[in-house]
């Protein structure tokens, strides 16, 4: 079951930051179709937000047929956004957080590391569209 976490620092509208919140965990396969999302009113109790912001993230993800609202039963999951690298993310992540124990031993902050990724992936995915096909 995903557990929503609001950012309020974000500058991303707290709808979106759920429907954000889905689409990761369907990408890393924390969330498989057919599971239920959270009732709106549990989520919008837990982030003291107003319901139809909770609805309205799920009618959105509704449009993009990720999920499926059913009548007094909730919200499921109808397809995933898995690609066929998910057997390999377990040992990927598991590299990962050795590399954040490292990165929060060298005295980075959360901050620090979102920068570096987000720095070094632009870089590195420049970088790779450069190349000339072989």
């Amino acid at each position: 079951m995903i557990e929503f976490v609001l950012d309020s620092r974000s500058k991303v509208n707290t709808y979106m930051q759920l429907v954000q919140q889905v689409k990761q965990a369907l990408r890393v396969g924390l969330l498989a179709p057919g599971d239920q999302l959270p009732k709106v009113r549990d989520v919008a109790q837990s982030l003291a937000i107003n319901p139809n912001t909770v609805l309205k993230a799920y009618r959105e993800l509704e449009i993009e047929g990720l999920v499926g609202g059913r009548p007094g039963v909730g919200t499921f999951v109808q397809r995933t956004l898995a690609g066929a690298s998910l057997p390999n993310q377990a040992e990927l992540r598991d590299d990962l957080v050795a590399w954040l124990h490292r990165a929060q031993a060298a005295g980075l902050t959360a901050e620090d590391v979102v920068a570096l990724v987000e720095t070094t992936l632009r870089a590195t995915l420049t970088d790779d569209t450069q190349k000339e096909p072989a």
